[in-house]
């Protein structure tokens, strides 16, 4: 499908003022819920990755769970969740990064990646490219190789993909979109 892309872009709804005055939130929901779509979607990605030959696919906690899951599924790769802290059972490593307004934490299972592995870390959205830096750094920390960085939408205005590409990581996203 040449224009992709354009097809992505048109079923992402915006919600102005959410969840703050003067954020224009990119919702990804009426994307995931057209079979159609989604398909488009999720062939994208697994044509990018193919034959880079990933041996699993990192999503970043929760909406990177949704495409990370099924492109580890079509790539019959392993899927591995970064999850925000306490939320995982076993022994995990943690990773600290900066918000607008304080801190977040996300950490991963001390065991899920080996040294050596190739993945791809994904999520539905860059905007400053915090979480998806915090991700990235757990995973090395664990010897993974990062093949790329990779996300639906880019917001470049904000910053977090050009902090991402500085900090070394190669970035795809699909879209992009003005403002915030």
């Amino acid at each position: 499908m040449p224009d992709a892309a354009d097809y992505i872009r048109r079923h992402i709804r915006t919600v102005p003022d959410w969840p703050l005055p003067g954020v224009q939130f990119r919702d990804i929901t009426p994307l995931l819920s057209n079979p159609r779509v989604f398909r488009v979607l999720i062939d994208q990605f697994v044509h990018r990755y193919f034959d880079q030959k990933p041996t699993a696919i990192a999503g970043l906690d929760a909406r990177g769970f949704i495409i990370g899951s099924v492109l580890a599924y079509e790539l019959n790769i392993g899927f591995v969740p970064i999850r925000k802290k306490g939320k995982l059972p076993f022994s995990t490593v943690e990773e600290s990064y900066e918000l607008e307004y304080g801190s977040a934490t996300v950490e991963i299972h001390s065991d899920a990646v080996k040294p050596g592995e190739r993945i791809v870390l994904i999520d539905d959205l860059i905007a400053t490219g915090g979480t998806m830096l915090a991700g990235a750094r757990l995973l090395q920390r664990l010897g993974a190789e990062i093949i790329e960085g990779a996300a639906i939408v880019d917001l470049p205005e904000l910053g977090g993909s050009a902090k991402l590409r500085a900090a070394g990581l190669a970035l795809f996203t699909l879209v992009d979109f003005e403002g915030h």
